[in-house]
């Protein structure tokens, strides 16, 4: 019997990790639906601007400089939605680099008619990867187990039925609790809840094991040790607003990223933490308005310059999109993010 279904009976309780995964990625599930795809339901630094895959494919391109410009690089996109990110990194590159690229888009769904032939769809990433794999809010709708506090200060599973209604479970053991003790220890308080994100760690050290040379890097909703949320993070999404987290496969299900526990996870050299706001900046994305002088002498060109300063100060604005969390991990070579 799994952590995820401790305590579980004939009621229909099992634990989040289980029911999520059903809820996202089963037949029925969230993510394995056609048509518009997440983007119908949640906006992404993807879909808000497309200063955001042209920033990606700098990023590609240090790492193009850092591995010395091979005949094949990778770009591999983490669950690639309809592949928008992929697409749009493609059409950012300069030529040479996209003479030399091998795109992959990693995602459950069906690949979506139209896309680039380039692009080889799959279910997982692929294997000796020479490039950068780029996982854009996938982290977060990795299924992970809730905790949360009883009347006796114990740290128990919290078991979900497919409406939404919950109840605790049996307290939190082995491997999840050593986790929770290192990661995001729950003071003895009735009512305090944690996601236990070990299933996290796991995914990232798997995606960051598929490379040779490179880099990884998630990005993501996240908070670090010191800053932990008292309550936890489950939400949902449904048609574009925030809404109750219901197992149902209606909705995306999705909590923040312990980052910092993903980020010693691998145990390799280099792994860096920082905010959105910090890597765009690096990336060329500033949010600085154009002179106002550009006006009289090319109208067009300003207004053109104003909307991408407003696009860059939404990617990288303090309490929205800027405070995302990057975890870039290296492999094999130095500090891609800065060149």
């Amino acid at each position: 019997m799994t952590a995820g279904t401790r305590g579980a009976g004939a009621d229909g309780f099992r634990g989040w990790r289980e029911a999520a995964r059903e809820a996202l990625y089963g037949p029925y599930g969230f993510y394995r639906r056609t048509g518009a795809g997440p983007a119908a339901h949640f906006r992404t630094s993807v879909h808000a601007s497309p200063l955001y895959a042209r920033a990606v494919a700098r990023l590609l391109c240090r790492v193009d400089e850092a591995l010395g410009r091979p005949s094949g690089l990778d770009f591999v996109d983490m669950a690639a939605g309809r592949g928008e990110l992929v697409t749009g990194v493609l059409g950012a590159l300069p030529a040479d680099v996209s003479a030399r690229v091998r795109p992959y888009a990693v995602e459950l769904a069906a690949r979506p008619p139209g896309l680039d032939d380039r692009i080889v769809w799959r279910g997982e990433p692929p294997e000796g990867v020479t490039g950068l794999l780029f996982a854009n809010e996938w982290l977060d709708n990795v299924p992970v187990d809730v905790a949360e506090v009883d009347a006796s200060g114990a740290s128990r599973y919290v078991l979900v039925r497919a409406d939404g209604t919950e109840r605790l479970g049996e307290p939190v053991a082995g491997p999840d609790a050593d986790w929770l003790d290192r990661w995001w220890p729950l003071p003895p308080e009735e009512g305090l809840r944690a996601e236990i994100g070990l299933p996290r760690d796991r995914a990232w050290t798997a995606a960051v094991g598929t490379l040779e040379r490179g880099a990884a890097v998630a990005v993501d909703y996240a908070h670090t040790a010191g800053a932990r949320p008292p309550f936890g993070t489950l939400t949902a999404f449904l048609e574009g607003r925030e809404t109750a987290p219901v197992p149902d496969g209606s909705r995306d299900l999705t909590a923040h990223v312990a980052l910092d526990a993903c980020a010693a996870a691998p145990a390799l050299p280099g792994a860096r933490l920082l905010t959105q706001r910090d890597a765009l900046r690096t990336l060329g994305v500033t949010g600085g308005r154009p002179p106002l002088s550009l006006a009289s002498g090319d109208p067009a060109g300003y207004v053109r310059a104003l909307a991408a300063a407003g696009e860059a100060a939404e990617l990288t604005a303090p309490g929205g999109l800027g405070d995302f969390g990057w975890l870039v991990q290296p492999v094999g070579v130095g500090d891609v993010l800065t060149g």
